[in-house]
């Protein structure tokens, strides 16, 4: 890979780690639930108009922006409130690639590697730890009804890489943007049922420049030039190649959190994010081995 594609690479994970922060001081000023309806509404538009609808069943569609709108992101900015730190957020919902491997070897007949079993018992021990401490330590910065939702929206996550995989080679970004759409709804909807119109109308009205353009990057950072340089990278190179560096989403997200928000970085913590890269990175390898057969 030229240095100037790992440079383009290193800006995507870097984005996607550092949202997290970027995300906190978003939910400051709206509500979980109509933040994301925001993120999702700026992701459809005006894109979808100038993109043109990705050749899949309109049911992909609908069950992807359900499942990345409600089920990933609408969870995570709900946990965040108040019940998970942005740094154990980026971390916990990185089981997303563990439940997306059970869930190929389940519906596809995948078949796991010994040491994909290994690289899952270390994640799940990284995992145990981080819920141990939420369930006994109130000073632990999470609750344990933040793991569990978060856990929700990783396996969220992995069911919409199940239809992603099934849309097949399409223009993701497009797909990303029209599937939005099916997103705006239905988040809207339990924003006005959660929080009521009146706090809905109060939010938009009296927002900052600066909650505005957290939504804004939402849509035009993380989704527009994160996701279409990660596909145009995709596009170049072996995914072996690329998908490693997203290994350092959960490290910006953790490092950006402690210096930004001072995000406390117990041992506690420093073990169970260890626990969990390790077998993030013993996957990868144990993929990357499979694949040279």
């Amino acid at each position: 890979m030229p240095f100037s594609h790992l440079l383009l690479a290193l800006s995507v994970v870097f984005i996607w780690g550092t949202n997290f922060v970027i995300i906190k001081w978003g939910l400051a000023e709206f509500p979980a639930f109509l933040f994301a309806t925001l993120r999702f509404l700026l992701s459809a538009l005006p894109w979808v108009f100038v993109m043109r609808r990705p050749a899949v069943p309109w049911s992909l569609l609908v069950r992807a922006g359900l499942l990345l709108g409600v089920g990933q992101f609408g969870l995570v900015y709900w946990a965040m409130r108040h019940d998970i730190t942005p740094g154990l957020a980026s971390l916990v919902v990185q089981a997303q690639v563990f439940f997306t491997i059970i869930m190929s070897m389940v519906i596809h007949g995948e078949r796991s590697r010994p040491l994909q079993i290994v690289a899952l018992v270390l994640a799940t021990a990284g995992y145990a730890l981080v819920a141990w401490r939420s369930a006994t330590d109130p000073a632990s910065a999470i609750t344990l009804i933040g793991f569990g939702v978060v856990l929700a929206a990783a396996f969220s996550w992995a069911c919409t890489n199940m239809v992603m995989r099934a849309a097949g080679r399409v223009n993701m970004v497009a797909f990303t943007a029209w599937s939005s759409l099916f997103a705006v709804i239905p988040l809207l909807l339990i924003s006005l049922a959660l929080d009521g119109p009146s706090q809905v109308v109060d939010a938009l009205a009296h927002a900052s420049m600066w909650g505005w353009l957290a939504a804004l990057w939402q849509a035009i950072g993380n989704t527009v030039f994160a996701f279409g340089a990660w596909g145009w990278l995709l596009a170049r190179h072996p995914a072996i190649t690329v998908t490693p560096l997203a290994l350092l989403v959960p490290v910006f997200g953790i490092l950006s959190s402690v210096v930004l928000l001072g995000e406390s970085l117990p041992l506690w913590k420093v073990v169970a994010t260890g626990l969990v890269l390790g077998g993030l990175c013993l996957n990868v390898y144990a993929s990357r081995a499979g694949g040279k057969r």
